[in-house]
């Protein structure tokens, strides 16, 4: 079966835990600035589009090489065989991005990539005049850095994050992805405790849930190339039944989300509802500072106001100093605490015993992991 080569892009910072899932499928990877790098099948780009839940969306790189010249960019695009990818009716829009490169007029650059293509398509396929553009969508990409091209397509279509259960979200609300990959951060297991004490629209608990059970969190959705005529539905079927197989529903999970807005909360319930997990997270109106607990070894991971889009800094402040006394207090716990503020351990009253630069969309933040005691071994999953 033909194997492409595959890019998985993902936010800075978590690219690395891109590269364990890709692994997880079975597929060996290179990790760069911002993606991962793989070659897969057919097979193979149905089950990471539903599977990564930490990279943003899927690509097949088509073309690479150098260009210093539009006539270069021209005939080397030309050159490659567009008419194993595109049908003859494809929908071809192309995007475009251009960082320290001799073309650096990116309008300039969309516009030759696509008519080299349609020039390829028309001799490949016998046209005398213009192509219908009627059928599947293929989004294409030309991206140059330093006069290197890449040329990519789009698999996945939305953004990987868009699980298709958000049906309401927050003021700021946190990328689906990011909050997967803190969730993967914090090495939570399933037969322990899982609470976010500022769970906004719930989705953290979600995607903990979703992790906890083993549900692909791309099971509620489409991609854009379920519609390509050569990824046949038996591809995705067979996918999609494979992720079936591997969900463990029956895995019991203790997973809370608390809120001091109530229609957050209502929001988080409706989230968790469309995506089948109603009955397995619970969410309750609470302050951060309310929580309290007699079960041990437990996981608290939370985004909280960083005193920049939400509140003002005053009453972050205050907010970090009050959780810091009331979480101190439950010492078998770990907790993980998202935010951009430089004086978060100060304020928290406790050195992180590790931190994690992240980017929370265009936000420099600081994951503060307090890691604490590991469970007796009865309690671990063997």
């Amino acid at each position: 079966m033909k194997t492409f080569k595959l890019i998985a892009t993902t936010a800075m910072g978590i690219e690395a835990i891109a590269a364990e899932e890709v692994r997880a499928l079975g597929y060996t990877c290179e990790v760069e600035n911002g993606k991962v790098i793989y070659q897969g099948d057919k097979l193979a780009i149905a089950r990471s589009n539903l599977w990564l839940r930490t990279a943003d969306r899927v690509k097949i790189v088509v073309g690479e090489f150098t260009a210093t010249t539009f006539d270069d960019l021209f005939e080397q695009t030309k050159a490659i065989n567009w008419e194993e990818l595109l049908p003859e009716n494809a929908q071809f829009p192309v995007q475009g991005k251009s960082v320290k490169s001799k073309l650096f007029s990116v309008s300039d650059c969309q516009a030759i990539v696509k008519k080299a293509i349609a020039e390829r398509l028309k001799k490949a396929y016998s046209k005398s005049s213009w192509l219908e553009e009627s059928g599947a969508l293929f989004k294409i990409e030309v991206a140059l850095l330093k006069d290197k091209v890449l040329l990519t397509i789009d698999t996945s279509g939305a953004g990987l994050h868009k699980r298709g259960y958000r049906a309401q979200q927050g003021e700021a609300p946190l990328k689906e992805t990011l909050a997967a990959a803190l969730v993967k951060l914090t090495k939570w297991q399933p037969n322990r405790p899982f609470h976010d004490p500022f769970c906004g629209s719930g989705t953290i608990p979600i995607e903990a849930a979703l992790i906890g059970q083993n549900i692909a969190p791309g099971f509620n959705r489409d991609f854009l190339s379920e519609a390509w005529p050569w990824m046949d539905d038996q591809i995705w079927d067979k996918a999609r039944q494979e992720a079936e197989d591997l969900a463990n529903y029956d895995q019991p999970l203790d997973i809370h989300g608390t809120d001091i807005d109530h229609n957050m909360i209502k929001i988080s319930e409706l989230n968790a509802f469309e995506a089948g997990l109603g009955e397995l997270v619970t969410f309750k109106q609470m302050q951060a500072t309310d929580f309290s607990t007699k079960k041990e070894y437990g996981v608290v991971l939370s985004n909280p106001p960083y005193g920049e889009r939400i509140g003002d800094k005053e009453m972050v402040e205050r907010m970090y100093r009050d959780i810091g006394k009331t979480f101190q207090e439950f010492d078998t716990w770990s907790y993980y605490i998202l935010t951009s503020h430089p004086a978060f351990e100060k304020l928290y009253g406790k050195q992180a015993t590790k931190k994690r630069k992240l980017f929370n969309g265009f936000i420099r933040t600081d994951l503060y992991q307090y890691w604490g005691p590991r469970p007796p071994r009865t309690n671990q999953n063997v």
